[in-house]
């Protein structure tokens, strides 16, 4: 009963500092932009608008977050269309090494980062002219993410019952129509689960736009907040932590969104 006791004690604790690990940093994004001086240490705030003012003053702070929102919407939507046209058609058609080649690609996606494929990327983009270009920058973002897309996709394909598209090829329905009004309603939620990945996925990348985005007027917003320092290298606090909480706001509010209308199910077919 002792050990049994100490062990639940042990459990508890161990849970407890996880825990703290994770919210401290986040108690100090949401009082520190409300503070006047914010330091490291989570602090009651005096509860000051300076710092957003300073913020709203910035001549790139609102200008970026527009920016991170075009480039993230502009992925997504190209991510989101392609996968499911690719996945449907890996679905439906047997290809002789079908199988392998959806594992390959997502191996190759996680092996092959922007990391790894930065320099023949700007090579590419040079050759294309699309330095210091959005679309550019969103073709090539697309091309990342598109593997691991389609993988995901695909097992939602699998499940969506043939019969509803076979009833509507009889009532002479075109295979994008097929594709428009049945297999699409039935994969909502993958559809969905895909769009807050992609935006999630391009909201924080920071590695490509600082690449191919030289004009600091469309760089994104993970790109200027490395400029929110002094000239010595130290952090602006005030400013730092106001623009992260503006900079995270978005994402949260889409991804409570997305869960609440569709609950972010991994599998597809009719819900029951």
């Amino acid at each position: 009963m002792t050990r049994f006791v100490l062990g639940r004690i042990g459990f508890s604790t161990l849970i407890a500092v996880l825990l703290a690990f994770f919210t401290i940093p986040l108690l100090w994004l949401v009082t520190a932009p409300f503070t006047s001086d914010p330091t490291y240490e989570v602090a009651v705030p005096d509860f000051t608008l300076d710092n957003f003012q300073a913020v709203l003053e910035h001549p790139y702070a609102l200008p970026s977050l527009w920016n991170s929102v075009v480039l993230s919407a502009g992925t997504a939507v190209l991510v989101v269309i392609l996968a499911a046209l690719a996945a449907y058609a890996l679905s439906r058609v047997r290809l002789p090494g079908r199988d392998a080649l959806l594992y390959a690609l997502l191996l190759l996606s996680s092996i092959i980062t922007g990391t790894a494929a930065m320099v023949p990327l700007f090579q590419l983009a040079v050759e294309l002219n699309l330095i210091d270009s959005q679309f550019g920058l969103i073709l090539i973002l697309t091309g990342g993410l598109l593997p691991a897309a389609i993988f995901m996709l695909k097992d939602f394909m699998d499940s969506t019952p043939k019969s509803y598209e076979e009833s509507a090829r009889v009532f002479g329905a075109t295979p994008l129509q097929i594709v428009r009004h049945v297999v699409v309603p039935l994969v909502r939620p993958g559809l969905a689960t895909i769009a807050v990945w992609a935006v999630a996925n391009v909201w924080g990348n920071f590695l490509m736009p600082y690449l191919l985005l030289s004009d600091v007027e469309k760089q994104p917003a993970a790109v200027i907040t490395y400029t929110l320092y002094t000239e010595g290298g130290q952090a602006n606090l005030s400013m730092l932590s106001t623009f992260g909480l503006l900079y995270s706001i978005p994402v949260v509010l889409m991804y409570l969104f997305v869960s609440k209308k569709y609950g972010f199910r991994f599998h597809g077919g009719i819900k029951r």
